[in-house]
């Protein structure tokens, strides 16, 4: 029996408004994967990235123009067909890992050999808002250990005022992230005021596609620099030698589990720092994402806090630490409703 592909629609309905440098949300919209294979299913998720031209609608017409081949689920090399847009990708290889792991009766850190007690801490994101919000949205954290805060939008003052204001009140670590919002002189000036507060990393002070810019903020900064925007998939690591410290990889960026891997890999040979990153997306993406990171030494992975409303459980978390589930293929469940 051929496998199938249902796709369907999921909105997920945000804890707070979501704002960065390039616009704010209040509900998150991604496509659930259902791969059947005879009675086994796997659940996979796109999250498109509008920054690459990708939408919900553009995944749904491409495989309505492109049906799944008639091969066997592990037939991975097949299926996973580089032509597939990246967020397409993702979500078909998610689910097919997923589908493989229920195969075989075996949890996905377990099928790709890692060790689940090897998690990080995720750090918890805290999008652009007024000084009074943020320190609401402080105060619901309570002690978990690492922030990232996103800035990039508002004069250098502001800015600095608002990393100030955290700090005042949080002792935890605390990572920051321009989402290119920042020119390299800007760039330059506002981290040197915000190295005072103990700041772990920056995350792409600039825009995507000037790997000199990032050269010269790096050379110029106490604080570590680390990309995202700038590295999608492993082809794009090469150009960043010497000018970044660490990369963001992003199941929605690599096309899935087969790209994060190779891109890990690739950045461990570079002597890249490496971070898993996400999407606001359900608990299916963040938990497949949550599998890989006993190989990275940071995580972001912090969309299931975000939502209000998730219909799937996986990843769990104590005092930020990713705690996997130990259920076959991904884990992840859908909440039962009354």
């Amino acid at each position: 029996m051929p496998l199938s592909l249902r796709i369907d629609d999921l909105a997920l309905p945000l804890k707070h408004p979501f704002k960065i440098a390039r616009g704010e949300e209040t509900v998150a919209r991604s496509l659930v994967f259902r791969v059947r294979d005879g009675e086994v299913e796997g659940l996979g998720e796109a999250t498109p990235i509008e920054r690459y031209e990708e939408s919900l609608e553009t995944v749904r017409a491409w495989f309505a123009r492109h049906p799944l081949p008639d091969v066997a689920a592990f037939d991975l090399q097949t299926l996973i067909d580089p032509a597939i847009p990246a967020a397409a990708r993702a979500g078909l290889d998610i689910a097919l890992y997923d589908l493989i792991g229920k195969k075989l009766s075996v949890p996905l850190y377990a099928l790709l050999g890692l060790d689940p007690a090897q998690t990080p801490v995720t750090s918890f994101t805290i999008g652009i808002s007024d000084p009074q919000t943020t320190l609401r949205k402080l105060a619901e954290i309570g002690d978990h250990p690492v922030l990232k805060v996103k800035l990039g939008l508002g004069t250098q003052r502001e800015q600095v005022e608002t990393i100030a204001a955290i700090r005042a009140r949080y002792t935890g670590t605390i990572r920051i992230d321009a989402n290119e919002g920042w020119t390299v002189d800007e760039a330059i000036a506002v981290l040197a005021e915000l190295a005072r507060f103990d700041i772990e990393f920056c995350e792409q002070p600039i825009p995507a596609g000037n790997p000199a810019g990032l050269r010269a903020v790096r050379e110029r900064s106490r604080i570590p620099i680390v990309t995202d925007e700038d590295s999608l998939t492993a082809a794009d690591l090469p150009a960043l030698i010497g000018c970044v410290d660490g990369i963001n990889v992003k199941l929605a960026k690599t096309g899935g589990i087969r790209g994060a891997l190779e891109m890990i890999h690739t950045a461990r040979a570079l002597g890249m720092k490496i971070m898993l990153g996400c999407m606001v997306e359900s608990a299916i993406a963040a938990t497949a994402a949550a599998h890989l990171s006993p190989l990275v030494d940071w995580a972001d992975l912090d969309g299931p806090f975000l939502t209000a409303d998730d219909p799937f459980t996986g990843v769990q978390y104590e005092r930020g630490k990713l705690v996997l589930p130990g259920g076959p293929g991904l884990g992840v469940r859908e909440r039962v409703t009354s």
